[in-house]
């Protein structure tokens, strides 16, 4: 309690601050020219108002800074003492395997059979975002199965924010996101889609997907609208909106956070809907988006099968590292059933490098995050298509141990060089080196980073390269990874500390 006191309080002053700095800014457009001159000839100088604003502001922004820093470590320190808990010597470990990993209240609340490993798809929303019509979401599922994405897995289509999972290797879901409904509902008070953009419906897409082997998803709002479009909402109508999906044929439901009553917290909303799916009649995927904001991986397993961790995905460098950062704090809480999501995929949207988009593919599959499609698939560059065909990095994400791997080392004095590391089934580890430096740089593994025993030797494949190393190696080794790169790597043949127990990182698996 005292941390947030703390942080609310810097963040009072910032705001103070930011007032202080505006009056200062706009006091000549405020007053106007001729008062000021005359207010600083006659009454107070010019110069003294000056003095005291930047005093008080300057004093503010000490203030400020001390507030949110010591708040911001205070609930860094808790936040950790409770994901990972602390022993007597003050190192931190947590007992990680599949009991751990799937709760048994998620199984109890919310067992609809779905999600025993992360859904796979595709989504047009980071694309289109509401320029999205029936056209564009039938082009990319004859897309998805001309390129064999559906053989891979990506199997749903989103539509609207279209999505999609286990088609290609297991891409196979195609999801509509926001702006496919109308603004309102019909006379019977059930959702409709838009006339004009999506003339024949929601069944007809959904029927479409159903003959390419796909599955069909949606995206609604527990609010009154939905965020972008301000389509209808679904508060207040979930029992009749969930008979509504299962009537058309939805596989899988995104489920938004924007204008809700006040006070109606997310853990109280989101379950509602979820209740509502299970008496629907039809399994439905439920995937919860409140952002991260009140935590839903310490809840949300009880009602749905994925929920994001963090603020919307961008094409940029900057934010795929905040993302995987925020995301990697939740590890726990993740197991089949139930999924941490950074949010889609940004492969092929092109501002980012091969290198980059390589990198966001790896720790989003080793996240066992949802590999969720969010590119223009109709015009795919065959470099960008060949990340999201690796088989082997999506046979990683589709672990049936499923068990999120985390990271277990930083390195060099920027600590961007990190290693990466979780357990597969079949009394394996998986690794990924990953280079968040400006450089090529060398990324050292430790069997002590992996809490493996001295003189260990392991085999290793390079997932990427698809080749396995030549000679076994012990007690480590070094990789040099291009700047903004990643290298993933199966360990097997390893050293173990009993029968089916891995230790990794001071943390038990």
């Amino acid at each position: 309690m005292r941390s947030i006191v703390v942080l609310v309080a810097g963040l009072v002053l910032g705001w103070i601050d930011r007032a202080l700095d505006l009056s200062r800014t706009f006091l000549v457009r405020w007053i106007g020219v001729k008062r000021l001159h005359w207010i600083s000839k006659h009454l107070v100088p010019w110069s003294l108002l000056y003095w005291i604003g930047g005093t008080l502001r300057r004093n503010f922004v000490m203030w400020r800074n001390c507030g949110v820093i010591l708040g911001v470590v205070l609930l860094t320190w808790k936040t950790q003492s409770r994901l990972l808990g602390s022993s007597g010597n003050g190192k931190m470990q947590t007992k990680w395997n599949v009991t751990a990993a799937v709760p048994l209240p998620r199984r109890l609340v919310y067992d609809n059979g779905l999600g025993k490993t992360p859904i796979m798809g595709w989504s047009g929303w980071n694309k289109y975002e509401c320029k999205i019509n029936e056209k564009i979401v039938f082009g990319n599922t004859d897309a998805l199965v001309r390129h064999g994405l559906d053989q891979l897995g990506y199997n749903y289509v989103i539509v609207g924010n279209i999505s999609q999972s286990h088609g290609f290797f297991g891409y196979y879901f195609l999801c509509l996101d926001d702006c496919w409904a109308a603004y309102k509902r019909d006379k019977q008070g059930n959702l409709k889609s838009h006339p004009t953009t999506f003339p024949s419906g929601m069944k007809a897409l959904a029927d479409y997907a159903h003959s390419k082997g796909l599955k069909f998803g949606l995206y609604s709002d527990a609010g009154r609208r939905t965020c972008i479009g301000h389509r209808a909402g679904s508060e207040d109508h979930e029992i009749r909106d969930a008979k509504t999906f299962a009537s058309w044929g939805v596989d899988y439901l995104k489920y938004d956070n924007c204008f809700h009553k006040k006070h109606y917290y997310p853990h109280l909303r989101y379950p509602v809907m979820s209740e509502a799916l299970n008496k629907s009649g039809r399994p439905i995927f439920y995937t919860i988006c409140e952002w991260g904001e009140d935590h839903p991986a310490l809840w949300a397993g009880k009602y749905a099968n994925s929920w994001r961790t963090s603020l919307d995905v961008k094409d940029r460098w900057d934010r795929i590292q905040i993302l995987a950062d925020d995301n990697n704090m939740w590890a726990a809480y993740a197991g089949p059933g139930g999924w941490n999501d950074p949010d889609m995929l940004q492969v092929g949207n092109g501002r980012m490098s091969v290198a980059e988009y390589r990198s966001h593919f790896s720790i989003w599959s080793i996240m066992k995050a949802p590999l969720i499609i969010g590119c223009e698939l109709r015009k795919i560059r065959e470099e960008h298509l060949e990340i999201y065909k690796n088989k082997e990095i999506i046979d990683i994400n589709q672990d049936p141990l499923g068990i999120q791997a985390r990271k277990v080392s930083r390195q060099g004095r920027c600590k961007c060089r990190e290693v990466w590391a979780g357990p597969l089934s079949g009394k394996r580890i998986v690794l990924a080196l990953w280079n968040r430096d400006w450089r090529r740089v060398a990324i050292k593994v430790n069997w002590f980073d992996l809490g493996l025993e001295p003189g260990v030797s392991v085999r290793v494949r390079d997932l990427w390269k698809h080749e396995d190393w030549s000679e076994r190696q012990q007690d480590g080794f070094e990789v040099a990874i291009d700047s903004h790169d990643c290298g993933v790597y199966i360990l097997s043949d390893v050293r173990l500390t009993s029968d089916n127990v891995y230790v990794i990182a001071d943390h038990v698996f």
